[in-house]
């Protein structure tokens, strides 16, 4: 290709801007000496057509415009400079490398030693150098036409009190779903379908949360095995979205394609939340490839050890970190963001291993010019933010320090109420705070209950399925001889390891299951469910998944009757949780009398109906606990603070492996409905009994029960249960704890 015409161009926008008469590319590179844009032949991208010098330098970004390409151009950069490891820099122009700024990529790493700066099986290791060129195994950046249109997409815009959020895998939601049309199946075009929304709709979710959809890179000694990174946490361009989920084509149908599915989906009321990978990139450590940031600028974009800076800082378990302090990396990054929310219309983003974005000098800071150029934008700052905090560095674990824009995943909420419902000792004052939005974990920093995401499960760890069927994982399809994955499941498998169980562990298992749901729906914050457990999703034991493409990992959509009837009780529990305020507070609850009602918003009861004590939450075998909500206690507020009123709901959980007896609370004239009871398959009690104040039930064992208040005026249904005897009680206890791992069920 013979390029005649060479402009100055411009340099911003980074990256190669198509403007209608020709495309601007730009750049950065500090420590580069000389920067080459190399073109390929669309019909063979392999073969490299022209390579032109982009001789224009300012603020350390190299430029020019190029009035004769078009949309669909393919392209690549090769990067002079020092090959100084030592020093930390890797410039090797022989290594064809990605643009950072790639709005789309064709093409998948075709793992050869050519990709690798250094020469592999080198007596000097990465001190060698290697000059085979590498284009011929590289993937391409493509030129793409930003246009699309969005009519009037608007972003739903959901406060996050009212959001119910959906964790799903673009290729495994939908691949095996025969109700798609084929040709769609497992893309993002699955995910913005009629019959997905139809789906998502009727289950009662607000938003869905996809794993990452950067393009990322499948690891060489995974292909070997035959395995992929399925989840793709392996990000290569941070523009670009993942070229294989795309039905229509990786020379910018994916954009188009994405775009519609979140169009789709917003007309459908539901947000689109990204899992997104700012922390690390594919390039591993100084033994990886060189694919893109390691040969543009290495000692710019990652954190070097100090003393050493050959060797890469590893807070993320990956081999690198990105430099996330230099003011370019951190550019990059806010670009993305900014170009996801403004270009693609998501509505928020979920930071995997987000303390290793605000580390600074090492050390995890609030004050970091990540948080503070977050919180300033009038862009990313209205969107939704939740991070995973933590990372695996010293100091990493993170929970409850985010600042006040931020949700984070509770791992809290998700070990607390895994151990409760397992029958773990002493848990019960943790497990209160967890079912009122952890408050001690927030609400000193001025945050309210939606700062916690609350999940039991996600696509990191076992399936819900899976929890109550195996008290160990069983990775070893993945490698590493069982040695990956967390230990620390809070699992236990109910005497049988496995999914086939005799029918009266299945019937446990199930129980179980309805819940640990109903409590993550009841409790304050916002509830994540991970998709496929409200249809049994499985994995066989195998709690860490990531390099599985296959149906071991993809969503099963045959159900049988037990499926559909855990399934409806799912959607019965979210559209329940819809329709009353008092679960989904904005604000955290008081516990106490807030506006001259009578009424406390909360009141927390043992098995005799009376308040607990200080004395009562310290004991250690303790399983029974009920919790009060006062509807008509005037303490709720709807979204603008102002009261509104709702039902009164008495909630009794028995993590006990005996069924416990109770004693409903209230002064006379007050009587309450039984309307819940996951000790049954349906959940839902549509003739559930009514029982007057002081009343025995009987709550079964590993169930939760929940009443509604049905009789009695306000003057009557001011119940404090504490007044009525003028005196608390201890709860019930058992005489011992109940059967723990450590003391499994026999076989026979």
């Amino acid at each position: 290709m013979n390029v005649s015409k060479i402009w100055h161009g411009e340099p911003y926008p980074l990256g190669a801007t198509w403007t209608g008469a020709g495309v601007n590319f730009a750049l950065f590179s500090e420590n580069a000496t000389r920067v080459e844009l190399c073109l390929f032949d669309a019909d063979d991208p392999s073969r490299e057509t022209a390579r032109i010098d982009l001789k224009e330098r300012d603020d350390q970004v190299w430029h020019a415009f190029l009035p004769e390409i078009r949309v669909g151009q393919l392209y690549g950069y090769r990067v002079h400079g020092p090959y100084e490891p030592q020093n930390g820099h890797r410039f090797n122009p022989a290594k064809l490398l990605l643009d950072p700024y790639a709005k789309a990529i064709t093409g998948e790493v075709k793992w050869d030693d050519a990709l690798f700066g250094y020469t592999i099986g080198h007596d000097e290791a990465d001190l060698s150098r290697d000059d085979r060129d590498s284009a011929p195994f590289m993937p391409k950046c493509v030129v793409v036409d930003p246009a699309f249109t969005w009519d009037n997409d608007k972003q739903p815009r959901r406060p996050l009190h009212e959001t119910v959020i959906y964790e799903a895998h673009v290729k495994g939601f939908s691949k095996l779903w025969e109700q798609v049309p084929e040709a769609v199946r497992g893309s993002y075009a699955g995910i913005g379908s009629p019959q997905a929304i139809e789906y998502f709709q009727k289950l009662g979710v607000t938003a869905v949360e996809l794993l990452p959809v950067h393009q990322h890179v499948d690891s060489k000694h995974l292909l070997d095995q035959g395995l992929t990174d399925f989840w793709g946490y392996n990000t290569i361009g941070f523009f670009a979205p993942e070229s294989s989920y795309s039905s229509s084509g990786d020379r910018g149908g994916q954009l188009q394609e994405f775009k519609t599915m979140v169009k789709s989906l917003h007309a459908a009321g539901i947000e689109v939340i990204l899992d997104v990978v700012y922390n690390h990139s594919a390039e591993g450590n100084q033994l990886g490839p060189t694919l893109s940031l390691r040969g543009i600028d290495n000692a710019t974009y990652y954190r070097l050890t100090p003393d050493n800076p050959r060797y890469y800082m590893d807070y993320t378990g990956t081999g690198n970190t990105l430099n996330v302090p230099a003011p370019r990396v951190l550019q990059l990054l806010m670009d993305s963001l900014r170009y996801w929310v403004l270009e693609m219309h998501v509505d928020g983003f979920r930071f995997d291993l987000a303390s290793a974005l605000a580390r600074e000098l090492q050390e995890v800071s609030k004050l970091s010019a990540f948080f503070d150029v977050i919180h300033q934008d009038p862009v990313i700052s209205r969107v939704k933010l939740i991070a995973e905090p933590w990372d695996v560095g010293e100091g990493g674990y993170q929970v409850g320090n985010f600042p006040s824009l931020w949700a984070e995943w509770n791992g809290r909420y998700r070990d607390t109420v895994r151990g409760y419902w397992k029958g773990d000792a002493g848990v019960m004052r943790d497990f209160a705070y967890r079912l009122c939005g952890s408050s001690d974990l927030y609400q000193s920093n001025g945050k309210k209950p939606t700062a916690s995401i609350n999940f039991i499960t996600s696509h990191d760890g076992f399936t819900l399925r899976d929890l109550v069927s195996f008290s160990d994982k069983h990775n070893e399809a993945n490698g590493e001889e069982n040695r990956d994955g967390d230990n620390n499941n809070h699992s236990w498998n109910w005497g049988f390891e496995g999914l086939d169980a005799p029918p009266d562990v299945l019937t446990v298992r199930r129980r179980l299951r309805r819940s640990m749901l109903a409590t993550l729906i009841f409790s304050q914050g916002v509830p994540m469910l991970r998709g496929g457990d409200e249809k049994g999703a499985t994995q066989h034991g195998n709690n860490n998944a990531y390099c599985h493409d296959s149906p071991l990992t993809w969503l099963a959509w045959e159900h049988d009757e037990e499926t559909e009837q855990f399934l409806e009780f799912v959607r019965r529990l979210i559209h329940f949780r819809r329709e009353h305020v008092i679960f989904r507070q904005p604000k955290f609850f008081q516990g106490r009398d807030l506006r001259g009602a009578g009424v406390k918003d909360i009141t927390w009861i043992n098995a005799t109906g009376k308040e607990m004590t200080d004395e009562a939450w310290g004991a250690e075998f303790a399983k029974v606990i009920g919790v009060l909500l006062g509807g008509d206690s005037l303490a709720l507020t709807d979204y603008y603070g102002q009261p509104i009123r709702d039902d009164t709901f008495l909630l009794f959980f028995n993590a006990h492996h005996e069924e416990v007896e109770v004693r409903v609370p209230g002064r006379r004239g007050v009587s309450w409905k039984l309307i819940i009871n996951t000790n049954e398959e349906t959940g839902f009690i549509e003739n559930g009994p009514e029982l007057e104040r002081g009343t025995r039930f009987r709550v079964p064992d590993r169930s939760l029960c929940v009443f509604r208040k049905t009789t009695g005026s306000d003057d009557a249904a001011r119940e404090n249960p504490e007044s009525e005897s003028g005196e608390a009680e201890t709860p019930v206890q058992v005489d011992s704890p109940p059967a723990t791992p450590d003391q499994p069920r026999s076989k026979e």
